[in-house]
Formats: C-alpha cells, structure tokens, sequence
C-alpha cells in the first residue's frame, strides 16, 4: 500500500505540447547549422535531460560524433557544446508559444487528484527562462501545477540527478519521497524518479518515447499501436518505470489502486 500524497508531473510530452515536438524541432536546426542532420532518434533519446546535456548526449552519439570530427576536423569540446547550444534555444524559443496546450485528459485529472488531496509538483528539462514563456500560456489554458522546478535551481544539474524531484518536496512540504508519485513521458524521466527514490509512471499517449502527433495516432491501425506501445513499455521498464499507463487519464485509477493495496498489474 502506497499513499500517494504528492504527484511530480514531466511538462513537455507529459502535460503539454503532445509528442513533445518544440525541442525536436529545434535541436535538429541547431545541428544542421554545422552541416548535420539528426535523426529522430538520435533527437529524442536523451530527451528529458536538461538541454546542453542533452546536446553533451547527442554529440557523444557514435554517428554524430564521427560527422562532427568529419565535418569540424577535431573530437567536439565543451566549447563546441556551447555553440550548438547557442544555435538551439533560439530555434527554441521562435515555436515554443505554439506548443504549450495541455494534453487532452490533464487539466481533469489534476482536478481530479487534487480533490484526492494530493499536491502537484513538475520538473522538466527546459531552463527557467523557457518556463517563462510556457508557464503563463498553460496557465491560461487551465494548466498550473503546485510547485516548478527547472535545472537553474538546482544548480543547472538536470535528470537523470534528482535534485529538482527533490526540491519539488522541500517546496511542497512532502513528509515522506515513499508517498510520491512520479510521471513523465522519458527514460530520464524514470531515471529521476529512480534516483530520488520515488515510484514513477510513463505515460504512452502523448509522450516523446512514442513521438505521436494525435493525427499520426489516430491513422494508426490497432496492430500497430499494439507494436509500437509494447516497444515504448519495454523503454521504460528499462529505465525503472514502476507502471506505464496507456494514456494520462488513467493516472488517478492508478493512485487509487496505489492507495488502496489493490492489485497494480495491469499498469505493469
């Protein structure tokens, strides 16, 4: 029996912007501008890190790295991080606006686990000055979680570190990190949770580990999803996910069952 008294919610790809398209977008034109094209998994695997690490991640990529050396005529360094970087968050910050809506099923669920009495925290791998722009625009749409913590306020150590999961607790007075949940929609994700002891959840719908539009889902026939779902599960049960949900409004069933000492495996 788990009473689950407080839930960290990812934001990208797990509470807004379904998919989590705005990153992938950017950090693709931010490696093209050194004449390299990542692919789309190449982009999204370290998805959820704090975003020069995440940059850190793909540049250390086998293929990447050998076309960086190819195409810079040396290994990339800690400056070259940086000059990616600088190509990347303003790519970012010309299209995030267009990605903040929440994902169909969050504003009632959070509703709904808060008439549970349990608070809402959220980490995420954008900086604060990100946040600032997509906070007030989810907000307007009905999306406001108890407690935001970005890597700036940790020192600008992101996940898989659990130093924001963490500081979501001191801010939200959790007594205990057993009676937290965690949900996000990455390995690193998981990764946290893992790290700061915590149970976590990945969600499939919507989420980066999948890498959906809605339109691109709803084309796809039910053997399809099937396969592509059982691939996500196993992604995350590799990173420590504790349950994976289909999508975001199963969540509070889960809590219940969590609460209740009832069986948890089909979320499993």
């Amino acid at each position: 029996m788990h009473k689950i008294k407080t839930v960290i919610f990812d934001w990208a790809g797990t509470t807004v912007d379904y998919g989590c398209f705005a990153p992938v977008d950017a950090f693709i034109v931010a490696f093209e501008h050194f004449g390299i094209t990542p692919t789309i998994e190449e982009t999204r695997e370290p998805m959820g890190m704090q975003k020069r690490a995440h940059i850190e991640k793909m540049l250390d990529g086998a293929r990447i790295s050998r076309l960086w050396e190819e195409k810079q005529g040396a290994p990339y360094t800690q400056k070259d991080i940086d000059l990616v970087y600088e190509q990347f968050e303003p790519a970012l910050f010309e299209v995030l606006a267009a990605h903040t809506d929440p994902i169909p099923g969050v504003l009632k669920v959070v509703a709904e686990i808060r008439k549970m009495g349990i608070s809402t925290g959220s980490t995420t791998g954008y900086t604060q000055s990100m946040m600032d722009v997509v906070v007030p625009l989810a907000k307007e749409k009905g999306y406001s979680p108890d407690c935001i913590v970005c890597p700036d306020a940790v020192g600008g150590i992101g996940r898989p570190y659990p130093y924001m999961l963490w500081r979501n607790l001191e801010k939200l007075r959790a007594k205990s990190i057993h009676e937290v949940l965690k949900v996000g929609d990455t390995a690193a994700d998981m990764y946290e949770a893992k790290n700061a002891g915590c149970l976590c959840v990945g969600v499939l719908k919507g989420s980066s580990m999948l890498g959906l539009t809605e339109k691109e889902l709803a084309l796809k026939s039910e053997a399809e999803l099937k396969a592509l779902f059982e691939i996500a599960k196993q992604n995350y049960k590799e990173a420590g996910a504790d349950f994976v949900i289909e999508e975001i409004s199963v969540l509070p069933e889960l809590i219940n069952s969590l609460r209740q000492g009832k069986g948890t495996e089909r979320y499993v």
